[in-house]
Order: C-alpha cells, then sequence, then structure tokens
C-alpha cells in the first residue's frame, strides 16, 4: 500500500482506504453469519463438507488468493482444517463441498491440514465450550508456486511479503 494509506479492520471484512477510494474486501458465507454457528453439515457430525464461500472486491494488483481456516481453541494448539493456495485472482467463490483433492479444477491447489489429509476437515471439537473458526482469504500480488500438500506454515512463509488485504469470516462450533 502506498503513502498515506490506512487499513481499518472489522468482522468479516477489511477496509482499503487509498488516495481517496475506499473497496471492502470480504468473505461471506450464505451458510453461516458471521460470528454464528457453522451448521453440522460442515462437521465431523455431519457429512463434512466445506460451506460455500464467497469474496468480493479484491485491492488492484491481486494475481492469486490463499485461504487458511483454522481454531485458535483446540486444546492442543491452534489446529489447521484448510490450507487452499493459488486460487486464481478471477475466482470470487468457492461452491459448497470443494473436492478434497490436490489439485482443483481453477488450478488451486489444497495442502494438509492437520488431520493430516488434504482438503477441508471440518470443525470436530471436543466436548466442552464452543470453538471458533476462522476462515482467512488472502490477496496475494502473486502465485505461491507451492507444491500440493503444502503446510500452513509453508503457505505463510510463502506469503511473507506477499499479501494485499486480508478478509476473515469466524463461525462457531461446539459439540
Amino acid at each position: 500500500m502506498g503513502k498515506g494509506s490506512l487499513l481499518a479492520a472489522g468482522v468479516g471484512w477489511l477496509i482499503l482506504v487509498s488516495g481517496g477510494a475506499a473497496m471492502a474486501f470480504s468473505l461471506q458465507s450464505s451458510a453461516f453469519a458471521p460470528g454464528a454457528t457453522i451448521p453440522k453439515k460442515y462437521t465431523c457430525d455431519g457429512p463434512d463438507v466445506s460451506p460455500p464461500l464467497r469474496w468480493s472486491d479484491p485491492p488492484a494488483g491481486t494475481k492469486s488468493f490463499a485461504l487458511i481456516m483454522d481454531d485458535p481453541d483446540a486444546p492442543v494448539g491452534t489446529w489447521v482444517h484448510w490450507v487452499l493456495y493459488d486460487l486464481p485472482p478471477t475466482l470470487r467463490e468457492l461452491p459448497e463441498d470443494v473436492p478434497k483433492t490436490e489439485t482443483l479444477a481453477s488450478g488451486a491447489k489444497q495442502g494438509l491440514n492437520d488431520f493430516r489429509r488434504v482438503g477441508y476437515g471440518g470443525p470436530c471439537p471436543p466436548r466442552g465450550p464452543a470453538h471458533r473458526y476462522f476462515f482467512k482469504l488472502y490477496a496475494l500480488d502473486s502465485a505461491l508456486q507451492l507444491a500440493p500438500r503444502a503446510t500452513k506454515k509453508q503457505v505463510e512463509a510463502a506469503m511473507a511479503g506477499h499479501v494485499l488485504a486480508q478478509a476473515e469470516l469466524m463461525g462457531r462450533y461446539q459439540r
């Protein structure tokens, strides 16, 4: 971002103001509202399919997107549920039930989650208080060019210095 730019963050959105023009880079799901309960369908207590996601207004210069979903409330520390990267810059949504394959039809790649599987692994917390699940979408100024099956740590290292903006959606789940 250039001189005189300002970042202001909120729930599920990020406002970028530069040169007097404002854009809202946001991430949403038709399956649940920000901060609401994630339906059982998208968890290990149901079919465990990924929820539909859509986003709008990525910043100019976006060359790819990366998505990381994790649970910072897990007993063992942050638990990674989904790592997806090299999403094309023209893409504005992911359908429900993204295939759990290393490479998607769009050319996007999926990494390993902490279940040691490729693709989405839904909420599956132990019994107790609700956990928070963060879907973080990053607009990047380049493709990451990582092989499929990269870890969150590898994706974050490759993204360093390339993040133009981040949008976030948080849902909750309790058993």
